[in-house]
């Protein structure tokens, strides 16, 4: 059942060859859109939370123009590695992600910067397991099979538990499989748990069929979501990336007030959709969480820990340079 290293690489070529058709944009086309606007290039946000919201309503369009900038959509929103890429291949300008995954990312030759930083999501994000199945703690996966996102928040989470746990982390045999894919197999049995976050883990909640044995808050997790800006794009144009900290800030404020305001956004039915269960965790999750902040020398620190405890866990080959990769937005104009 593990996933081979090489077939996970191709999935991410794969997944970033259709993310690079979907931008629609060449390098000489960046920076600047008609007028003299500058365009910004974001993945599109699909059907919740404040991009999505933003969008729709047009007040990101209003906000940019305050700056002369405009948004293009691009592709979709996914995994952070994929568009690191497309950032480091000047095919995108923003993207979000988890620090974890971010540190992966930076083990390359880094095109990003971070600017932005949300507290870890103690409460949607952990290890889920089938009901009944008899995996009621940490303790009990040893000798099962968990799904992880290789190098993201996924291998993360589950290391992390079993650290805190003081399990060795060759007693569980780590699946590695995208996230995008692992709910049938979740499901099917295939593997006895999964290592996740709230974008897949709300939607099994929902069902009544799976319950987390840890959250992210009760093994302690320091999985901060982060927001990445191609450097060369904040270089040149820092007044848009602290317009967009500005809009992100505020709207993130008002989306923990008022969560199921930013659910459902451009339709209530379908796959895209939250409704029921899972919508009602949702919103649960969000007000529990927190908002978009500038990134401190606190975070930092923390950053750096994770940094630390995968090169313990042999996650990267050594300690990633996380101070070097941050920019300090409200020093931007």
């Amino acid at each position: 059942m593990r996933t081979p290293k090489s077939v996970t690489a191709l999935a991410a070529a794969a997944a970033l060859t259709a993310f690079a058709a979907g931008c629609g944009t060449s390098p000489a086309d960046a920076g600047k859109g008609g007028s003299g606007q500058i365009t910004v290039r974001i993945p599109d946000p699909g059907n919740s939370g404040v991009l999505a919201v933003g969008k729709k309503d047009g007040s990101l369009d209003k906000a940019l123009a305050k700056v002369h900038a405009k948004v293009e959509w691009t592709g979709s929103a996914g995994p952070f590695a994929p568009a690191a890429q497309a950032m480091n291949a000047n095919q995108l300008d923003i993207a979000t992600g988890s620090i974890t995954s971010g540190i992966t990312s930076l083990t390359q030759t880094p095109g990003f910067k971070f600017f932005t930083a949300t507290a870890p999501d103690g409460a949607g994000e952990g290890i889920l397991a089938r009901k009944g199945s008899g995996i009621d703690s940490v303790g009990d996966l040893v000798g099962r099979k968990v799904a992880v996102n290789q190098g993201g928040t996924g291998e993360y989470l589950l290391l992390k538990a079993l650290a805190a746990h003081h399990i060795p982390a060759s007693r569980v045999e780590r699946v590695h499989l995208r996230p995008d894919q692992t709910a049938a197999v979740f499901n099917s049995g295939k593997v006895d748990a999964w290592a996740v976050w709230a974008t897949y883990s709300v939607a099994e909640l929902g069902t009544g069929k799976a319950k987390f044995i840890a959250t992210g808050k009760q093994i302690g997790s320091d999985n901060y979501s982060l927001t990445a800006v191609r450097t060369a794009f904040a270089d040149q144009h820092p007044e848009v990336v602290r317009a967009l900290y500005d809009y992100l800030h505020t709207a993130s404020a008002k989306e923990k007030q008022d969560p199921a305001a930013y659910l459902n956004v451009n339709t209530d039915a379908g796959p895209q959709a939250l409704t029921g269960a899972a919508k009602a965790a949702q919103v649960a999750i969000t007000r529990q969480g927190g908002t978009v902040e500038p990134v401190t020398r606190a975070d930092i620190e923390r950053f750096e820990d994770v940094a630390r405890f995968y090169a313990e866990q042999k996650v990267t080959e050594k300690t990633v340079d996380i101070a070097a990769h941050v920019l300090d937005v409200e020093k931007l104009s």
